[in-house]
């Protein structure tokens, strides 16, 4: 079908009309238009958000810039969030005409942006709160649709041609000050450059972002530095969190950002180097990480966000793939899967991170290895933990020994344990000391006891049990704290001897590595391991080895102890110094105490380690050595009343 020329012409001309019209209407009528977007702007910030938000003047430059000058926005009763002397912007008007909003230029100069705590109130608070209209409580979101417009939308924001001059961003938590001069920024044709002076308390140094970015092709591909001698350190988070962090450099790629279908992808990747950490609750000095790197691919679907399988980490010479996925399919269910392929166990030794492995420092081993963790936790149903950990060994040797030379518990040595930093008195491992007990000289009664609280598969596992690990997570995860661990006699014992009792992360990854290694190169037998744990552990305040702590308790040698005896030595092993709660004013058990007792003989009997001959003519415990000075006792004639209160009323958690 063929339209005639004149029809098309006159078509044109009339859609050109129409067009130049709008085009004047536009400008006959923007600048009005403009001060109605500010009105709208104010009354929203006023109402919704409880803040005066006000420009002092505001024009249209050319066809689509506008200029602004002293924009202020400050919510009620707290600090001025930001106060900007001028603001210059374009839009794109195409975009805009299909209602989606992307800022073309934008130049900035003097002023300020500041975070202020004081006490309990945040200027920032009002802009947190989340908007009803948001979502449907009812209606399910769908992750990649949810991100892929968020992302769009901060993208479109950001302009492809900026500059900021003189503006300074501000961070006050009840005195904590850190502040960010923004000295210079530029984009031009995709290139970024910096400028920032950073101060704080502690330091003032003077960083630089350079490398290029494509807001509107969304990638990026950004190095940070420092443009003073030495690292960068972090603000802000050493006053806060009391965490020290710095780094010669980090390195941000995004080379992807796409939807497909319902799925969005984000790729790329990101690097650091030299990277220093120091908090107490890592580790006791600076961990520092040489060289690492992470290339990422983000999935999110309508119910699932994950780090994909095809995703590597590098750390030094370690390599990761690990695979992380939150979904809400059916039911919630959290997956963590870490897969480190074949290497060399001598390229992982030196690759661990410094200050993190000491006890490792100096130690040399052949062969290769590879390791898989499986983890799946559904919050529906939490009895379905999946713990699964496989190291593979291929001709795995170690050759030489840092600083724990587990060879020690071989031979006779001296043990000094550490309470609190504080170094206590030494104790000799070995014959030469008249309280050290030969394993043979204990009591039988004893080795099922302890066993039975502390460690019942101790002859058959190999340092670790999944099924406690499985129950240490599982009780964690409900009180949503570190409120249980899962250590055997091995862990007790590596950490007694060559570790402290610092609750560190450190300590924590040393001695599943020491303990790893310990039971798995047949260093020291089983037998010897529970002979050194009996005389090495504490029993009592400056209690040290069963061979003390019989005598002290009971005036007999270890061999002499009967079951309730033995049955008591057990039971105080986790808090050996407040043994003398579990006794009343008459010196004997108390109720707790005994059925504790109860509980642990008959599961004894249950698991055929006892037999009622055993319990025959057993009197009640008497506490008749140094102990009993402890205990506090009533006189005779005393009129005192009866105080419980310091009293540690534990069940067995076994």
């Amino acid at each position: 079908m063929k339209f005639p020329k004149q029809k098309i012409i006159k078509a044109l001309l009339t859609l050109f009309t129409v067009v130049g019209v709008l085009i004047l209407a536009f400008y006959s009528f923007r600048d009005s238009l403009l001060k109605q977007a500010i009105a709208k702007v104010t009354h929203k910030m006023n109402v919704e958000y409880n803040s005066t938000f006000s420009v002092k003047s505001a024009s249209f430059e050319g066809l689509s810039g506008i200029k602004l000058t002293d924009v202020i926005l400050a919510p009620k009763n707290a600090d001025t969030l930001f106060h900007i002397h001028k603001i210059e912007t374009s839009v794109n008007l195409s975009s805009l005409l299909i209602g989606d909003v992307q800022v073309g230029t934008l130049k900035m100069d003097n002023g300020y942006i500041q975070l202020v705590k004081k006490g309990k109130i945040r200027n920032f608070d009002a802009f947190l709160k989340k908007d009803p209209s948001d979502t449907d409580k009812n209606e399910k979101r769908k992750y990649a649709t949810f991100a892929y417009r968020i992302i769009s939308k901060l993208l479109n924001l950001v302009p492809t041609d900026m500059k900021l001059e003189n503006l300074i961003f501000k961070i006050d938590d009840n005195g904590k000050k850190t502040s960010v001069a923004i000295n210079k920024l530029v984009l031009n044709n995709k290139q970024l450059e910096t400028s920032l002076h950073v101060q704080s308390k502690d330091f003032d140094q003077r960083w630089n972002i350079k490398g290029f970015a494509d807001p509107r092709n969304k990638k990026a591909d950004i190095r940070f530095f420092n443009l003073d001698t030495g690292a960068i350190r972090v603000p802000y988070l050493d006053e806060r969190y009391n965490l020290q962090v710095s780094f010669d450099s980090i390195r941000l790629n995004v080379d992807n950002i796409e939807k497909d279908g319902s799925e969005l992808h984000i790729d790329g990747y990101s690097s650091i180097s030299n990277l220093k950490i120091n908090h107490p609750k890592i580790a006791s000095k600076d961990v520092v990480i040489k060289n690492a790197r992470f290339d990422y691919r983000f999935l999110l679907g309508n119910d699932f966000i994950s780090i994909d399988s095809t995703s590597t980490m590098q750390l030094n010479k370690i390599k990761v793939r690990p695979y992380v996925s939150y979904n809400t399919a059916s039911d919630t269910v959290y997956t963590l899967k870490v897969d480190i392929p074949k290497m060399k166990a001598q390229d992982f030794i030196v690759s661990l991170p410094d200050g993190l492995f000491t006890h490792f420092q100096g130690m040399e081993a052949t062969g290769n290895f590879d390791y898989k963790l499986d983890f799946k936790f559904n919050k529906n149903k939490p009895n379905a933990l999946v713990f699964d950990s496989k190291l593979n060994k291929e001709d795995l040797r170690i050759t030489k020994y840092g600083e724990a030379d587990l060879n020690k518990l071989n031979g006779e040595f001296v043990y000094r344990a550490i309470i609190q930093n504080v170094m206590q008195r030494p104790v000799l491992v070995g014959n030469a000391n008249p309280n050290y007990t030969p394993l043979d000289q204990i009591s039988p009664y004893l080795r099922k006891c302890v066993l039975t609280t502390e460690d019942p598969s101790f002859f058959s596992h190999r340092g670790f049990i999944n099924e406690a690990f499985k129950q240490s997570i599982l009780k964690n995860i409900r009180t949503k704290k570190f409120s249980r661990g899962a250590s055997t006699i091995s862990m007790q014992l590596i950490k007694n001897v060559f570790l402290t009792r610092e609750k560190t992360l450190s300590r924590k990854l040393e001695e599943i590595l020491l303990v790893y290694i310990l039971e798995n190169n047949r260093i020291v037998s089983k037998e010897r391991m529970l002979e050194v744990y009996f005389n090495i552990i504490e029993w009592g305040p400056n209690v040290y080895g069963i061979g003390e702590a019989s005598h002290f308790y009971f005036q007999k040698s270890p061999s002499a102890l009967n079951v309730d005896e033995c049955l008591f030595l057990a039971t105080i092993i986790p808090k050996p110094k407040k043994f003398m709660y579990q006794f009343n004013d008459q010196g004997n058990l108390k109720e707790y105490a005994l059925k504790n007792q109860k509980f642990l003989k008959n599961l004894m009997f249950r698991r055929g380690l006892l037999i009622p001959e055993d319990t025959l003519g057993q009197l009640p415990v008497y506490i008749s050595g140094n102990a009993r000075s402890l205990i506090r006792i009533k006189a005779p004639d005393s009129t005192a009343v009866k105080n419980d209160s310091l009293a540690v009323d534990d069940e067995f958690d076994l």
